[in-house]
């Protein structure tokens, strides 16, 4: 059985971000409100690691939520150094951190090496030099570019985070973004849908009419094609959609935009809602069984069921069933 992929994730909010973006309240999002201290980092390795395989599957710790290579060069060591022993011990393998374009530069990937990180995340959000300034990211794309070729240089995996629907945003700059990101080999990404958050200055844009948010169907046919590019060149896709954190669960920290617990569930159901367009129309026979990859069953079957329930218009009987000897999203029918 293959190993599986654990990343223990420390959050640091917004921990030496030069600036604040329109979007950002990274308290907010991440559902935490102090930045932790030591003790609390050593007793969140120790508690994930309690509930944990580590001797038969890969764990990683990912510092999240910040500017980590921002912060002083001495910080950035007494963190790294927190996660050494349980390196040492072989409970955890290597260490992913995100961070901004503008903060890398040889000095400190030498000290990450020397730490074992062994992934790089790069706060890229937009690949078009309007959108960034718009949203007040106070970097480049040509900033991006040279960090992301410096990380890959010295020898990191890549990783890319993007937001779709940012000010100044459309479908098409979405589109060239994923392609750049695609164009640059990254080996992870992950896809965000911008959201109004309480205490950003996109909130008060929104509330003046500046701004206006994707809604959520526009938002998951966006990330469907990002996807599309992104698994066409291979780009392993970590996560799509926000962590569900307490105060956008409730409601009570978002004021706008397209979340929604389940937002990758939704992409993915989409994907099976075109596959399955042929079967859409009147047939002769009344009963049908899909056959489907075990691993796609739920997305196939659809969000709430949508797109079994757009199959049972056109037949008596639908059946949605898993097949281990089939890969990717392909699939097989049986009428009877």
């Amino acid at each position: 059985m293959k190993p599986k992929h654990y990343t223990i994730p420390i959050f640091i909010p917004e921990l030496a971000c030069p600036f604040q973006c329109v979007y950002c309240n990274q308290k907010k999002i991440s559902g935490q409100q102090e930045v932790p201290s030591e003790k609390e980092i050593i007793k969140s390795i120790e508690d994930h690691l309690s509930t944990i395989d580590y001797r038969n599957n890969e764990v990683e710790l990912g510092f999240f939520g910040g500017n980590f290579t921002g912060i002083p060069m001495e910080e950035q060591e007494k963190y790294l150094k927190l996660v050494q022993p349980y390196i040492r011990q072989g409970k955890i393998k290597s260490i992913r951190l995100s961070t901004r374009p503008d903060y890398i530069n040889q000095e400190i990937l030498y000290l990450l090496l020397l730490n074992q990180v062994e992934t790089i995340e790069l706060g890229a959000q937009s690949m078009d030099d309007e959108v960034l300034k718009a949203s007040r990211r106070g970097h480049s794309s040509e900033d991006t570019e040279k960090a992301a070729k410096l990380i890959q240089e010295n020898g990191f995996r890549l990783g890319m985070q993007m937001m779709i629907g940012l000010p100044g945003d459309s479908f098409e700059k979405t589109l060239y973004t994923a392609g750049k990101i695609a164009d640059m080999e990254a080996d992870d990404a992950r896809i965000y849908p911008c959201l109004v958050i309480k205490g950003t200055k996109l909130e008060d844009w929104y509330h003046e009419g500046k701004y206006d948010a994707l809604s959520l169907e526009e938002a998951v046919i966006q990330t469907k094609e990002v996807v599309k590019i992104f698994e066409n060149d291979e780009v392993n896709i970590i996560r799509i959609g926000l962590h569900p954190s307490e105060g956008l669960c409730s409601g009570e920290e978002l004021i706008a935009g397209p979340y929604h617990p389940s937002f990758r569930e939704l992409v993915l159901t989409e994907f099976w809602n075109d596959l399955f367009q042929p079967l859409y129309r009147k047939h002769y026979r009344r009963r049908i069984k899909i056959h489907v990859p075990g691993s796609e069953l739920n997305v196939a079957i659809g969000h709430r069921s949508k797109n079994k329930k757009a199959l049972m218009e056109f037949y008596d009987e639908v059946q949605i069933l898993p097949d281990e000897k089939i890969m990717g999203r392909t699939f097989y029918v049986d009428y009877y």
